[in-house]
């Protein structure tokens, strides 16, 4: 069986459209017609592998439902919506989506997209890495574990989105290194994401909130002004 696939989306059509395309592709998928079913369908089922969200929704919109779904799960998410102004893409991204696609689009745009996501969670480049110290503090060592697909501060898991680890990923593979925002969308993106380098600002600033400890002032993934961010690891 293929991959597990829900998609929250309130027009018949676009889901119906959605669901004979991607069978067609091998994925196992489940629909829901809006965010309540489709929170249920988490809590009977678990997390599917991937998540295809509308954030125009009735009752609870797409902003909610990924919000929620974030407290509990990792799922990536590919938000499909007719919004197209910078501030929904941004607010999007904010709580936690992985990827957005404005509407109208070409079905092979979304398929095209889930098989990037697919391949960023096969791995990183550090398959031969155990594990990089990213914060020596006696009291809480931090651990990025990049086989195991985790990051430990202390005895504790650090929960990241897909995008958030295979960002801290590509910075750590190269420390020291400035790695320019164009830079990291070809090899996080992997052809990038509407050309907007702002997309990895936006998840950056996430993933200080849940590495650093003063995310206004950060000492692991560092800005270097005009050119791009650095991972500086705190021995």
């Amino acid at each position: 069986m293929g991959a597990r696939l829900l998609i929250v989306e309130d027009d018949d059509r676009v889901r119906a459209a959605l669901r004979l395309a991607l069978e067609d592709e091998d994925y196992a998928v489940t629909e829901a017609a809006d965010a309540e079913t489709a929170l249920s369908e988490l809590r009977r089922s678990g997390a599917p592998d991937v998540m295809i969200v509308d954030l125009m929704l009735c009752e609870m919109d797409g902003f909610a439902c990924i919000r929620e779904v974030r407290r509990e799960h990792d799922v990536p998410i590919i938000v499909v919506s007719a919004r197209d102004d910078t501030h929904d893409v941004v607010a999007a991204l904010e709580v936690g989506a992985d990827d957005y696609v404005t509407k109208p689009f070409e079905v092979k745009e979304i398929t095209a997209r889930l098989r990037a996501l697919r391949r960023r969670s096969g791995g990183t480049q550090q398959d031969t890495q155990e594990e990089i110290l990213l914060d020596a503090d006696p009291t809480a060592q931090l651990v990025l574990l990049p086989n195991a697909g985790r990051v430990r501060r202390g005895p504790d898991d650090v929960h990241l989105t897909l995008t958030e680890f295979r960002l801290l990923c590509e910075l750590t593979s190269e420390p020291g290194r400035v790695l320019s925002r164009r830079t990291l969308l070809e090899k996080v993106w992997d052809r990038g994401f509407f050309g907007d380098e702002r997309i990895v600002d936006v998840h950056i600033r996430r993933l200080r909130t849940k590495i650093e400890k003063d995310p206004s002032d950060p000492r692991i993934v560092n800005t270097v002004r005009g050119l791009g961010y650095r991972f500086d690891s705190q021995h």
